[in-house]
């Protein structure tokens, strides 16, 4: 039988994990009659991509070892080919890889490739880049901001940073047009969102699919502080959805005008533009290694 050749692009320092154990714990567990193996760390911002880029059509699995941020470098590279992505969660908040139904657990994650269950799954694109997981402006790309820059990372530092940062913090307001029909909202951050969650089992729109050729444009309102434990208990028992504070409208062309200029985030990784995005979704376009638990459809 021909063997399948796999990559993998290890992020040396996500997640504020070493990874120098990582090629050897994969072999260890990796499937060798199914698989060849090869292994390349990526050395900075971007250098993932470009790796991933220069492997297409060598490889029949590249597959992102890291966060989010290494996911999205990885996906972008490949989303439109034929080549499937797989993932290794190593990040922070690992929000993608949490909704494929890939565990965290490495032996496990390692497992689910050797298992091979493909699925064809959206992508999307604000203002031209891609993100696979969650896009988002307001308070969540404002944390996105500042935590970039913090090097110790995980969820109790992100958590800290929000309750810190809330306090002060003010809603915009935001001219949305979705499919043609314009809304115009105040709100505390908009999130454009393919799969339900951020990270960590936080689920702002529990009923969003990868695979239904919408993005679920939830407006998150402003809201009173003392409401802020009830808004975080929500998003981990999946019933955010439900909260007189959030919106959510599907659509699949989204463009948002605001006031100023400010930081964004594409899966969770800050930059800062303009006053106008456009999103759009690009159906079936990434083929990518799911977990037992996923749920097609």
């Amino acid at each position: 039988m021909l063997k399948k050749k796999v990559l993998f692009i290890v992020n040396p320092v996500s997640g504020g994990k070493k990874k120098d154990g990582v090629p050897q714990l994969i072999k260890n567990y990796l499937d060798t009659a199914v698989f060849d193996a090869e292994f390349i760390f990526s050395t900075g911002i971007a250098d993932a991509r470009r790796i991933a880029k220069g492997a297409i059509g060598h490889y029949d699995i590249i597959t992102a070892v890291g966060g989010d941020g290494t996911v999205n470098e990885v996906a972008s590279a490949i989303v439109g080919s034929n080549t499937t992505l797989g993932i290794i969660p190593y990040g922070s908040g690992n929000g993608l890889s949490l909704f494929l139904g890939i565990p965290v657990d490495t032996q496990k994650a390692i497992e689910t490739l050797n298992a091979q269950r493909i699925e064809t799954i959206d992508s999307a694109k604000l203002n031209g880049q891609s993100f696979f997981n969650m896009a988002g402006m307001g308070f969540d790309a404002h944390i996105s901001d500042l935590f970039a820059g913090n090097k110790r990372r995980g969820f109790y530092t992100y958590f800290k940073s929000t309750v810190k940062e809330i306090l002060g913090y003010k809603s915009q307001h935001y001219s949305l047009d979705i499919d043609g029909k314009e809304y115009e909202r105040d709100a505390f951050m908009l999130s454009f969102a393919n799969s339900s969650q951020y990270g960590n089992n936080a689920h702002v729109s529990p009923k969003a699919s990868v695979q239904d050729g919408l993005i679920d444009v939830c407006v998150v309102k402003p809201f009173p502080l003392y409401k802020f434990p009830e808004m975080g208990i929500r998003m981990f028992n999946k019933t955010a959805d439900r909260s007189q504070y959030i919106e959510i409208i599907r659509g699949k062309n989204i463009r948002v005008r605001r006031g100023e200029a400010g930081p964004i985030h594409l899966d969770g990784e800050p930059q800062v533009i303009g006053t106008e995005a456009e999103i759009s979704i690009f159906p079936k376009s990434l083929n990518v290694i799911v977990g037992e638990s996923f749920q097609a459809g």
